[in-house]
């Protein structure tokens, strides 16, 4: 009975909760979409509206990934590609990090650095690929350093921000308690930017799985990027259709997991 009571106390929370904001109406509410783009997608398929060679149904694309399936392709490149892009996120978001605690935080990194990165991120992410090619060869080298230049953006952009709007009478404060450094940064002025810190991370994320098609064309042979390049190529377009939901579905899943480190970091810091 002791059990029950927490129980009862949940659901009754959640009876009282606002509709719109209940976690069941989001989750029925974000597969309405979806649902319906597959129903209407059978529909016109079955119907003959679209020839098949065009847009192959959605039992199609289930078939194609049976068979990539059967023959142990398609859980090598979801690895694969799902490696690349945690690498290069993490190199990237760190190195984003570190640039925006600079210029966030130093009036003079903030002139000598702000400039050129600024420039930089105008350069469309395929403009990259023959430099890298030249630098470091065909290898993982160079596809997940281009992943990493795609991460790296969105945390130094919304950090260093971040870190020009801290309230100084925070900093003032942690000071006068003898902080300085690198323990100012991280006693005071990073939990005052956490929320600003997981938007850029989020973002990061998702320009990860942007820019690992790009990098895919650098001479890989595995990968869901490569396998999008490659139907292309042999006209399989079930494949390509495939590739697609895969990509859409592995990155809802990592933004995901970034929610819920954010909720945990919020709750640590705020």
């Amino acid at each position: 009975m002791g059990g029950d009571a927490p129980a009862a106390v949940a659901r009754a929370d959640a009876a009282a909760r606002p509709f719109w904001t209940r976690r069941s109406t989001r989750i029925l509410g974000g597969l309405l979409l979806p649902v319906v783009v597959i129903l209407v997608w059978h529909l016109v398929t079955a119907g003959g509206l679209v020839p098949a060679y065009r847009l192959p149904g959605p039992f199609a694309v289930v078939q194609a990934a049976g068979q990539l399936l059967e023959n142990g392709e398609l859980g090598l490149h979801i690895a694969i590609s799902t490696q690349r892009v945690v690498i290069g996120f993490l190199a990237g978001a760190l190195v984003g990090l570190a640039a925006a605690s600079v210029v966030g935080l130093s009036r003079l990194g903030d002139i000598l650095l702000s400039p050129t990165l600024v420039a930089l991120r105008a350069v469309p992410s395929l403009a990259w690929v023959p430099l890298l090619i030249l630098w470091l060869r065909i290898g993982e080298e160079s596809k997940i350093t281009l992943i990493a230049i795609g991460a790296f953006f969105p945390v130094y952009t919304t950090v260093a921000a971040a870190l020009r709007r801290v309230d100084p009478h925070l900093v003032e404060a942690g000071r006068s308690f003898g902080l300085r450094g690198w323990s100012l940064l991280r006693t005071i002025q990073l939990p005052a930017v956490v929320p600003s810190l997981v938007s850029g991370l989020r973002l990061a994320m998702a320009q990860a799985w942007l820019f690992l098609v790009a990098a895919e064309l650098l001479g890989a042979s595995m990968g869901l990027g490569w396998l999008l390049s490659d139907s292309g190529t042999t006209g399989r377009v079930d494949r390509i259709l495939l590739a697609i939901v895969l990509l859409a579905l592995l990155g809802t899943l990592t933004n995901a997991l970034l929610v819920l480190f954010e909720r945990a970091v919020l709750r640590r810091w705020l």
